[in-house]
């Protein structure tokens, strides 16, 4: 695979850029749509230092299998390409640009990663194209008048914040807090959503650390950390260190009450990893069923989840909530077309982005899914949860 060089990828933003970010479409169907087909594409990281989010790609591929074999969408197949990015967007940039002009994709779908989506929102947007549904929840993705066509599936990682700042208020007010984040664009969104909401508590603070994804440990900053006295922890991390730092402060035998932002609460990918006994009373936020939770034994949707998992995705594991995650996900976009009806021009498909007012599979009660032209938060009501045992539990309201 060529990388692009230093140059090309300067012009590549200089004319993302200066591109109009609304141009208008001629009537009829988007590239890559034929009576038979709809073909879309996206990237994950199906290798590097985040590879684990590589089963958001792998799980969806097997959720557009079953809606195939169903039939389709409107008697269309969906041709879905998942492209490995190494979540470097220099390989988001360059695989992207790929799909729209050499595999002719009608959009891009679920493309996961805060500064790999970052990296080509103004080439899309320029263009025209949908950046639908896409795996990363920084507020900068819900900003509709600068970036029409982009639009996030994740909820608001600011948001998502705010719910631990308000919980803790209530729950610890007055106590020690240590902030921890990962030194990119949606660490700094969670920190932001956590000090904003905290308001005057935030001299609550005793220590902020942050961490780059290239670091082999992060047990320096934990011991900072420990040593500030704080009794309370809010950390977000990719899979890789929220497992370092969930079995950091248990070995140093530090315990705070910890909070983990979604991004590392996957029994699979974190918690099993970081030992089930480490991670015994951590809190979290969820917007989907458990697949691990009894509750939902006799639940219809848990039941066909179950099936589908049996038939077409017989290698994940059940306990990695992003299997859970693609499946809705999928539906999610499934409705849209479905709206979208055989209008599937790109200026169609991105007005029922917008359009959205429904609820799919695997939503925990209470959630539902809702857009307008105005407001691109799709997910706004988040569910506290706590591990205990071998599973997340949902905290009563």
């Amino acid at each position: 695979m060529t990388r692009l060089t230093r140059r090309e990828l300067t012009a590549g933003m200089l004319l993302a850029a200066t591109a109009p970010i609304t141009p208008a479409f001629a009537a009829g169907q988007a590239p890559g749509v034929t009576d038979k087909e709809i073909k879309i594409g996206g990237t994950v990281p199906l290798s590097g230092p985040v590879s684990a989010y590589g089963v958001a790609g792998r799980s969806l591929e097997a959720y557009f299998a079953m809606v195939n074999d169903n039939g389709g969408v409107n008697g269309r197949k969906i041709n879905y390409m998942a492209v490995d990015d190494a979540y470097s967007p220099p390989k988001t940039v360059e695989q992207t640009r790929r799909l729209v002009e050499q595999d002719e994709v009608a959009f891009i779908f679920g493309t996961l990663g805060t500064p790999t989506n970052i990296g080509i929102r103004k080439y899309l947007n320029g263009k025209g194209i949908p950046q639908a549904l896409i795996l990363a929840g920084a507020t900068t993705f819900a900003d509709p008048q600068q970036y029409p066509w982009t639009l996030s599936w994740t909820p608001n990682y600011f948001d998502e914040a705010a719910t631990y700042a308000r919980r803790i208020m209530q729950n610890q007010p007055g106590q020690k807090i240590g902030l921890m984040y990962a030194k990119d664009d949606s660490g700094r969104d969670y920190a932001e959503g956590f000090k904003t909401t905290l308001g005057d508590k935030a001299n609550l603070i005793a220590a902020e650390v942050t961490y780059e994804t290239s670091e082999p440990t992060v047990d320096s900053q934990l011991a900072r950390l420990k040593a500030s006295g704080a009794t309370v922890f809010f950390f977000h991390a990719t899979p890789k260190f929220g497992a370092l730092i969930i079995r950091g402060i248990h070995e140093m035998g530090w315990k705070p009450v910890t909070y983990v932002a979604s991004t590392a609460s996957s029994v699979a990918g974190v918690l099993e990893p970081a030992g089930l006994e480490r991670a015994q009373g951590l809190i979290s936020t969820a917007y989907l069923k458990d697949a691990g939770d009894p509750q939902w034994d006799n639940d219809e949707e848990m039941k066909a989840w179950r099936a589908w998992m049996a038939k077409y995705n017989p290698k994940g594991d059940a306990s990695d909530w992003l299997n859970v995650n693609a499946y809705a996900q999928g539906a999610c976009l499934v409705k849209v077309l479905q709206q979208a009806g055989n209008d599937l021009s790109r200026e169609n498909i991105m007005a029922q982005l917008a359009n959205i007012d429904f609820r799919v599979p695997m939503l925990l009660p209470g959630v539902t899914l809702k857009t307008s032209k105005t407001d691109y938060r799709l997910i706004k009501k988040l569910r506290l949860i706590k591990f205990e045992g071998k599973r997340w539990q949902t905290i009563p309201e």
